[in-house]
């Protein structure tokens, strides 16, 4: 896929801005805090729908105006999409294809694919477990869009399921049968919902990781040994949504007066982990920065390959910064993998981190106090 054009409108310190991408490759080159992040965060959006920068509309829509346009015009090999995504100071956003108004946001997810690499994805290694099931769920969603539905289902039994267990914290009289029945049906449809999320994360994992461990030898010389393992919080070991279920239920029952004396579900996915470790030893304990800096690259590189397999076209690749992070061995790894076969786009401070060819082959843009122009 090739995002051919980028217009922006009172987006961030973008007033009214257009970009039309011209090269496999585009560098945005500015000092910092001049709208470098900001131009990937708006393509993130029209990809995931969510920004790792902000939690609210409000924070993205230019000071003193109402609402902020983001509008794309993507090519696919199938033929090509214009997308839109406007979003509210106060309200809801509204999302477009083909200048046709989606009723549900959801049906937008798909209609265009980026890996995103910066140095906050450090997280993932040294963050905490949340930080890794935000990871793996964006990555889910954009393998199978419908997943963000089945997301959205779970987290609106579990806060429900949590709302009934708060009134039910440290109840000295026994239950009474209403409340006894509404518990059950929250308890079931945890596990229903839960099975769907933990399967699904399992079958990604098991594709992920065979290819960032091949990277990850790669990068490292051969020297290190990456392991990616899956541990739900429930515990199962047959793919089948009724078997899991079950062990959910059980599970739950094993920790009923707990979650009434905390007052909040101690059990489900929400409580999953996803382990990485190098050469047996935790990867957050393991080494230097720059070893965990090769543990996200091979994790990044996996997600390009993954996503292009599953999607049949390769996904963008957005750089924010990074490769003044990654030492010469590194960068040529990821130079060389991308090559021409991903759409590109890295933000920079300075041109010294790229060898001459890359400079030729680039578009080079320069980005200052939210306006942008060609070198």
């Amino acid at each position: 896929m090739n995002l051919q054009w980028l217009h922006l409108r009172d987006f961030r310190n973008y007033r009214d801005q257009k970009v039309e991408f011209t090269a496999r490759k585009t560098i945005l080159v500015g000092n910092n805090a001049q709208g470098k992040s900001n131009l990937l965060e708006a393509i993130e959006l029209l990809a995931s729908l969510k920004s790792h920068r902000a939690s609210r509309d409000r924070d993205l829509v230019h000071n003193d105006h109402a609402q902020a346009q983001i509008t794309a015009h993507v090519q696919h090999d199938a033929g090509s999409v214009d997308l839109q995504l406007i979003l509210r100071e106060k309200g809801r956003r509204t999302a477009s294809v083909n200048c046709q108004t989606l009723r549900r946001q959801l049906d937008f997810l798909g209609q265009l694919n980026a890996v995103r690499f910066s140095s906050l994805d450090l997280d993932l290694v040294r963050g905490s477990p949340e930080a890794r099931r935000d990871w793996l769920d964006s990555l889910a969603i954009q393998l199978e869009p419908v997943y963000a539905y089945i997301l959205q289902q779970y987290n609106q039994v579990l806060r429900q399921r949590n709302a009934l267990l708060k009134q039910l914290k440290q109840r000295e009289e026994p239950l009474t049968a209403h409340q006894s029945d509404q518990l059950a049906i929250w308890d079931a449809q945890l596990a229903a919902a839960g099975s769907r999320v933990t399967r699904r994360r399992s079958r990604i994992l098991q594709r992920l990781a065979p290819l960032a461990q091949l990277w990850h030898r790669q990068i490292s010389g051969e020297t290190e040994q990456l392991t990616i393992r899956y541990a739900p919080n429930v515990a199962w070991s047959t793919d089948d949504a009724i078997a899991v279920q079950q062990a959910f239920l059980a599970k739950i029952a094993q920790r009923r007066t707990a979650e009434q004396h905390q007052g909040k579900s101690m059990v489900g996915t929400h409580r999953d982990e996803i382990e990485l470790t190098i050469n047996e030893t935790p990867a957050r304990f393991y080494g230097s920065q720059g070893q965990q800096r090769t543990l996200v690259l091979a994790l990044k590189l996996a997600e390009l390959k993954l996503i292009e397999d599953v999607i049949g076209e390769p996904p963008l690749l957005l750089l924010d910064d990074v490769l003044a992070e990654l030492d010469p061995t590194r960068q040529n790894h990821l130079l060389v993998a991308i090559q021409d076969r991903f759409q590109t786009l890295i933000t920079t401070t300075h041109l010294d981190s790229f060898h001459q060819p890359w400079l030729e082959a680039a578009q080079i843009l320069t980005v200052t106090a939210g306006s942008i122009r060609a070198q």
